[in-house]
């Protein structure tokens, strides 16, 4: 979903607060938060999850701060990550530092830094992936469907350019692990521009081939640093460890569990 259209929709949801979301808190200030999300939890509210998502956990915490941005500004937060995709999102507690943030990510000024199992190996070690992605409605039942992307076609009207940054780890076992930077911000962007170089994220049930969705229990997809200038001047980085969850796919696939302090390399 485009930017603009994720905010109006997030905007004419009236949020609830419910005590009952866990997350984590990598960083907290007076000014800004970043939120250590879990698995398999939604981000925004929408249909078949109300009251159950990450915001409606945040409003229950800091509904008094939040408030003040009010649904215009998506009551602070400034993006957002797949359902089954673990990690770090930015959070604004005032008008001005939600303006200041929301810059750096129209300006793709914001660097955000994932960790991803895949299938197989990367031909270059390391390269940036730039084709153009296409949002689609696909239907997921007999009565609902779910918006996914593609690699768009020469001449696609619905073309955005998108741009992923990677490199690879480590090689294991059919598998390898990558460290991916996506500079535009579209959807599924990571995923669907690894599986266009033969590299799905094991677990992906939406783009990967039936071995690689039997490959984890989950979408193997960490968003573990993330890195702005901060409101206040300075530069606010922050990391997130490797996900408990996802040590056996390590394991599985002859995989090193990733070294924070190695991995601070822009």
């Amino acid at each position: 979903m485009p930017l603009a259209e994720w905010r109006l929709s997030v905007s004419a949801i009236p949020i609830e607060a419910n005590e009952r979301v866990s997350f984590g808190v990598a960083h907290e200030d007076d000014r800004v938060a970043v939120i250590a999300k879990p698995p398999r939890l939604v981000t925004t509210p929408g249909v078949g999850h109300e009251h159950d998502t990450l915001l409606n956990g945040l409003i229950a915490r800091w509904g008094d701060r939040l408030s003040q941005l009010g649904a215009a500004r998506s009551w602070g937060l400034l993006h957002r990550l797949d359902r089954e995709t673990s990690g770090l999102l930015l959070v604004a507690f005032d008008v001005e530092a939600y303006r200041h943030l929301r810059a750096q990510f129209e300006a793709t000024n914001v660097r955000k830094f994932y960790w991803a199992v895949v299938r197989g190996t990367p031909k270059r070690e390391r390269g940036v992936v730039k084709l153009p992605i296409a949002e689609q409605l696909k239907k997921n039942s007999k009565y609902t469907q779910v918006r996914t992307a593609r690699i768009a076609a020469r001449g696609d009207r619905a073309a955005r350019a998108a741009v992923t940054a990677y490199r690879t780890l480590a090689t294991g076992h059919g598998a390898s692990l990558i460290e991916a930077r996506p500079v535009t911000g579209r959807l599924h962007q990571i995923r669907v521009h690894l599986d266009a170089i033969g590299c799905a994220v094991l677990g992906d049930k939406l783009y990967g081939p039936k071995a690689v969705d039997d490959a984890a229990a989950r979408l193997a997809l960490h968003a573990h640093r993330i890195s702005v200038e901060h409101p206040d001047g300075g530069r606010l980085d922050v990391s997130s460890g490797w996900p408990k969850d996802l040590r056996n796919v390590l394991r599985r696939a002859g995989l090193p569990r990733p070294d924070l302090e190695a991995d601070q390399d822009d």
